[in-house]
């Protein structure tokens, strides 16, 4: 067996090498502070801290989600909504994200929560909804300035949901209704306008040539006899004859 004091130094470099060693993801990285003091960002891979003298901060930089719950929202046109976001950031400077603010992550979550409310509330209820692309990039620019002193990028915001009142759905279905009525009679207006003009066309046309309203009153029978097996009687123009009297005479 192995003398006492052996074992205890051995016993005592074991736990200086597991409290030493650290090993490090590659998308993490470690604020180490030296006796309070920052000495530096390291990793990835296998670091060594010195035991009661060094702590280090593990700093995940790879891209957050992070989800904005719903704010209750007053337009400029004075409507009520819901609106909810997701933002996405990342660390790029894992030194600032710790010593410059308290919690980077609770931050720009209040942060995004704040600054969705400001800029949906500066416009109107058909801008929130037909601009919402304007609106992410303007939310973006201003989370990302904001943040930069944090070492935080906020690369993408997007606007999930608008969700609005009851009766404001209802008028907004009302609205789409009358405007979808109002294109369709549109619709039908020109088709029997043009219907009309093609109609005028050929009128002109059969009245400069009487053998065409002859040729066209005989397709229309051969049309009725196709389609029916009832005997149908019609009046015979006697213009249509007009012609055999005249060879006779």
């Amino acid at each position: 067996m192995l003398p006492f004091n052996m074992l205890l130094v051995l016993v005592l470099l074991v736990a200086f090498f597991v409290s030493a060693v650290k090993i490090l993801s590659e998308y993490e990285r470690a604020v180490v502070f030296r006796l309070g003091r920052v000495i530096g960002a390291k990793g990835p891979g296998l670091i060594i801290l010195i035991p009661y003298i060094d702590r280090m901060v593990r700093v995940d930089m790879r891209t957050v989600t992070l989800d904005v719950p719903p704010q209750d929202i007053i337009t400029r046109d004075n409507v009520s909504v819901k609106v909810s976001a997701v933002v996405y950031f990342k660390v790029v400077d894992s030194i600032k994200a710790i010593t410059d603010v308290a919690d980077f992550h609770f931050a720009t979550s209040q942060l995004a929560q704040t600054t969705l409310r400001s800029v949906c509330g500066q416009g109107e209820l058909d801008n929130l909804l037909a601009e919402r692309d304007e609106i992410n990039e303007r939310i973006q620019n201003i989370l990302d300035k904001e943040t930069e002193p944090w070492g935080v990028k906020v690369s993408k915001v997007e606007v999930k949901e608008i969700d609005l009142p009851e009766e404001m759905r209802r008028a907004m279905a009302k609205q789409a209704e009358a405007e979808r009525e109002r294109r369709s009679k549109i619709i039908n207006a020109e088709g029997e306008f043009q219907a009309a003009e093609r109609l005028a066309e050929a009128a002109a046309i059969i009245s400069k040539t009487p053998a065409a309203l002859q040729l066209r009153y005989l397709q229309t029978l051969q049309d009725i006899a196709a389609e029916n097996n009832s005997t149908t009687i019609f009046p015979v123009p006697v213009d249509l004859f007009k012609t055999f009297f005249d060879k006779q005479s």
